[in-house]
């Protein structure tokens, strides 16, 4: 693996770790901040190493369009948290780093798929992006209502 390669496996590890903290703890203190730019700062990162990796098509590839919805999920959820514009800037925020973070994890099960002996690439790669996504939306569908009542009820300290 090129030194890129390494740094991108890298900034996704601490992505993975920190995106999972993030969703699982408390919102709002400094923690969740702290775990959030940590988050941010890997992600763009990895994306950034993504657009650098052309080994597996020589070009331009499918990873890379997926990079780029990436790219769109990070910015739309930062924008939000760093504006503040709106009342309901914490229920975008919240909402664009939830599939951030589960994108981050489609990923992850299409690169831990794909490394798997005699598995079919595209197959692996879309068969587990797909489940992992639904999962999230399953979970997003039901925990969606609870949240936005939680999130408006409290202080917006994030």
């Amino acid at each position: 693996m090129s030194p890129i390669g390494w740094l991108h496996t890298l900034a996704a590890t601490i992505s993975l770790i920190s995106g999972t903290y993030v969703l699982i703890a408390d919102k709002g203190g400094k923690r969740h901040k702290q775990a959030g730019y940590v988050y941010t700062a890997a992600m763009g990162i990895m994306l950034i190493t993504a657009f650098m990796i052309y080994r597996l098509f020589g070009g331009f590839g499918i990873f890379h369009i997926a990079a780029v919805v990436s790219s769109a999920t990070l910015i739309l959820g930062m924008v939000p948290a760093i504006r503040r514009s709106s009342p309901k800037w914490v229920i975008h925020h919240f909402s664009w780093m939830y599939w951030s973070v589960f994108g981050l994890y489609g990923a992850f099960a299409g690169e831990v798929l794909t490394r798997l002996p005699n598995s079919p690439f595209f197959t692996a790669v879309g068969a587990s992006t797909a489940a992992v996504m639904l999962t999230g939306s399953i979970i997003w569908r039901k925990m969606k209502p609870r949240w936005e009542a939680q999130f408006m009820q409290r202080p917006k300290k994030i």
